[in-house]
Formats: structure tokens, sequence, C-alpha cells
């Protein structure tokens, strides 16, 4: 059965949503970070669908006393963003937490397509994805990329194209990256 797995850090201020610091202050990105999680974690429970956490910083029992107990916590291990992501056994859906727009409808559409394509993928309005599904693994959509680009999502694409897989596109949405996405999300403030 096709899990998720959602990519997150303890909201450790100075170590959570940095680039919201600037207008925000290390406290104040932390506490956006958090609110932006715990919408995530509630959305991926409403979709039924069962989930892990990808954690960095090795805070697995504060994550528990937060966040609950039903789920895995999974120790992203060492590497760049696509090293880690690549090791998250398939069928999966992998996310991130910076997406207050991620529903349980749209994970449970991906799921769904996933049951018929290879690859799902949610664009985000930065150029980037918020999440990608695979059925089986495809550590070729992760080696050398460069993330935090705005070519992601159009380099994997590309990737894909290359050997021959469609994917299932999902609706756009826009992460919460920097002071003025917040814009959208005025209750994150």
């Amino acid at each position: 059965m096709t899990h998720i797995s959602i990519f997150a850090r303890y909201p450790e201020p100075g170590k959570a949503k940095t680039r919201l610091i600037p207008a925000l202050g290390a406290e104040g990105a932390a506490q956006v970070y958090a609110q932006l999680l715990e919408r995530t974690v509630a959305q991926v429970r409403a979709s039924g669908l069962p989930f892990e956490l990808r954690t960095t910083g090795g805070q697995s029992e504060a994550f528990r006393t937060w966040l609950g107990d039903d789920f895995a916590i999974v120790d992203q291990g060492e590497g760049d963003l696509g090293a880690r992501m690549a090791r998250v056994p398939a069928p999966a859906l992998i996310i991130g937490s910076d997406c207050p727009g991620l529903s349980a409808p749209i994970l449970k559409a991906a799921a769904a397509a996933l049951a018929e394509r290879p690859v799902v993928i949610g664009p985000a309005s930065d150029g980037g994805y918020y999440l990608i599904g695979l059925a089986e693994p495809m550590p070729f959509l992760f080696e050398e990329m460069e993330w935090s680009t705005p070519q992601v999502f159009a380099e994997t694409l590309a990737r894909l194209a290359a050997r021959g897989i469609g994917p299932a596109i999902l609706p756009e949405l826009s992460d919460v990256d920097l002071p003025e996405d917040l814009e959208q999300w005025p209750e994150l403030r």
C-alpha cells in the first residue's frame, strides 16, 4: 500500500524556515514551521493513508510528544535532499510540510493516481514540487538536481520524458518559503 513520507525537522528557532527569519525572527519562523507541520500531519491523518516522518536532527521523542505516536519516525540520513528522498521505499508519496494548501483530498487523489501511473507530481508555484509519488524506485529523478530552484519541476518532467514516463500531474499549489508567501496565509503569522 502507498504510504506518505513527510520530510520534517523539529521547529528549533534558527534552524526552521530560515528564509522567514529576516521578517519574523528566529522564534517567529519556527512557530510558522510548527503550524505548517501540524497542518500537514492533520491533512495526512485525514487522508487515511499510512505515514511516517522522515526527520533530521534526531529528536524522535520530541516529535512523538508533540505530534503523537501513530506513525514511524525514520532518520533522513546523510546527503543532499535528493539522496535523502531516494531512500524512501516505493510505493510512496513524498511531501514536505511547507504547502498549507495540501489537503486530504489531494493526497487521496495522488495515491489513486499512483495506482495507475508510475509517477505523480504536485507542482509548486515557485517552480518546484510539493509532492512526488513513485510506484517504484527512480533514483534518476533525484541525482544531481539543483534543489530549491525554479527549474526543479521542469527538470523532473524532462527526466521522465527522456525515459518515456508520463506522470500524473496534481493541481499547482503554493509553498511558504519567503516572507511574501505568507500574504496568502495570514493565519500563519
